[in-house]
């Protein structure tokens, strides 16, 4: 009995090795491979004039004036989000949200295109705002480097080059997360680096470089390259109210 206990043991003990060694093997390879330190975070008017030389370069105005986006993320998410009147209707699955993102309370959720009052509507709206902070980061994160609560540095990597470093003190959903813009000749975003709470590894690097001139002339990106992963954002739509 005690050595069909020991056999099952190992049998056990064998199907966790081989399942959890190359993920530890991979986690291992991308952390002596990519991670860095987060860069010293020391705000100055330097770094005020990068940031504005980078919305400049993606003609700011022009985002600010438009009133309305509507997008897909990864083929999983779609957005209406009407920047004007703050509100936002996220669909997933079978579900959609109206989110009143002034106050989430006002907020409404439908199943299956029926309206949802139960139990789970608060967990539902706070998926949807989840969804929404993440997915729209990825669409207009340059746009907010002057958001309340953000401290902009500057900070050079290997070569000297000069990057914007921006850290959230608050909102969105992870306040705290950093990341590293690097600029084009142009002063354009082509990539930036992330040190930010869900990611277990700092200085992890994403493409921003597959950029669409919308119908407001407001410039944002259709894809992300993230290691060997891809972010497509589809189904762009911009328009002003008048």
């Amino acid at each position: 009995m005690a050595i069909k206990a020991k056999k099952i043991f190992k049998i056990i003990l064998g199907v966790i090795i081989f399942f959890t060694l190359p993920s530890l093997l991979f986690f291992g390879f991308v952390y002596f491979k990519y991670a860095e330190d987060l860069p010293q975070i020391n705000p100055t008017e330097k770094a005020d004039i990068l940031a504005n030389k980078m919305l400049e370069a993606l003609d700011y105005k022009a985002y600010k004036n438009t009133d309305y986006i509507e997008f897909t993320f990864k083929q999983r998410h779609k957005y209406q989000w009407n920047k004007l009147e703050n509100t936002c209707n996220v669909f997933w699955s079978h579900f959609k949200v109206e989110l009143d993102l002034n106050n989430k309370s006002n907020s409404k959720v439908f199943v299956q295109d029926q309206a949802y009052d139960g139990v789970e509507k608060d967990k539902y709206v706070q998926k949807a705002i989840d969804y929404f902070n993440n997915d729209t980061f990825w669409l207009v994160a340059p746009y907010k480097v002057f958001d309340a609560g953000t401290k902009r540095s500057i900070a050079k990597n290997e070569n000297g080059e000069e990057g914007l470093l921006v850290t959230y003190t608050k909102g969105g959903s992870t306040p705290g997360d950093s990341y590293l813009w690097h600029l084009d000749e142009n002063y354009k975003p082509k990539s930036f680096q992330m040190w930010v709470d869900i990611l277990p590894i700092g200085g992890l690097e994403a493409t921003w470089s597959d950029w669409k001139t919308t119908e407001t002339n407001a410039q944002l990106p259709t894809f992300h390259k993230f290691m060997f992963l891809g972010l497509e954002l589809e189904n762009i739509k911009t328009s002003r109210s008048n």
